[in-house]
């Protein structure tokens, strides 16, 4: 398959077929991402995208029964774009059962709920969302482009459609200044965006972007370990899902963890704690990445 760049994709894709249908983000402005500074943000060439696919089914054929669209925020093609794709997608891999992708918040608001039933209808039914944070200084403070209204209605936008929602937390996000809020926040913003799945990454300050720029001037300071473990807690302990799926198994994270929201809630909160006193052990640093 030809990619351009680095590509990047959710943990739960590991053994998706990935389309490279755009390139980069057209946000790109988010202080903690260092994913897409090296691209500059283009649709690609429909033919090229639907020869990526014909190729893909000569390749792996019956195989195929998951797609990632990539790269940042694909939700953000226009609808004949997604319709070519989807159905070239449905044609190519008769054992298809799921596409995916990862959207902003306003890629989300920018589409109406009939369009977004439209896309649903043609087969796109999952979209990761990275709010990173609930807390409304901390979104201005990572240029997110969206707060947390925005990522309700965003949320509130793709259930009326009936598409499932997995959203992405970023433990740390709010530096050792906003912690608590940034925690309270998020927790706050899963219940109101009430996902099918939860996932926490932990915040890596890569050197070259905006916010380790911040550091290196003393305008942010990453939370310790247990501080962002502390975080993880109060998120745990406070959201109120309908009924999530639950993963820090990105491979950022100090501590992973598998379960369910709100009903694993107390296994969850005690394995936290274990790892907070120093009972559990913790993924060291050399093992951890983005």
């Amino acid at each position: 398959m030809r990619y351009e760049g680095k590509i990047y994709r959710p943990p739960s894709e590991a053994r998706s077929y990935i389309l490279q249908a755009t390139i980069g983000c057209s946000w790109n402005h988010c202080t903690y991402c260092d994913m897409y500074r090296d691209k500059r943000f283009r649709v690609r060439a429909l033919d090229e995208t639907l020869e990526d696919i014909a190729a893909a089914r000569a390749a792996y054929g019956d195989a195929v029964d998951k797609v990632f669209v990539a790269d940042g925020d694909a939700l953000v093609l226009d609808l004949d774009h997604w319709e070519a794709i989807l159905a070239a997608c449905r044609e190519a891999f008769p054992r298809l059962r799921r596409v995916s992708a990862y959207a902003t918040a306003m890629n989300l608001v920018e589409k109406s709920v009939e369009e977004l039933e439209t896309l649903r209808g043609w087969g796109l039914d999952l979209l990761y969302i990275g709010p990173e944070t609930g807390d409304d200084v901390t979104f201005k403070r990572i240029a997110k482009g969206a707060d947390f209204a925005t990522h309700v209605e965003a949320a509130r936008r793709a259930h009326a459609a009936g598409m499932r929602v997995s959203a992405i937390f970023l433990l740390g996000a709010g530096g050792v200044e906003r912690s608590a809020e940034h925690a309270r926040g998020s927790a706050r913003l899963v219940g109101a965006m009430d996902p099918a799945f939860v996932s926490c990454l932990t915040l890596t300050v890569v050197p070259g972007t905006p916010i380790a720029t911040q550091a290196e001037r003393g305008r942010f300071e990453l939370p310790s370990v247990a501080q962002m473990l502390g975080e993880l807690r109060t998120i745990v302990a406070e959201a109120e899902p309908t009924d999530a799926v639950f993963r820090t198994n990105h491979a950022s994270n100090y501590l992973p963890i598998g379960g369910r929201l709100p009903h694993d809630r107390d296994a969850i909160v005690e394995l936290i704690d274990a790892a907070l006193q120093g009972d559990v052990r913790l993924r060291p640093e050399w093992a951890r990445g983005l």
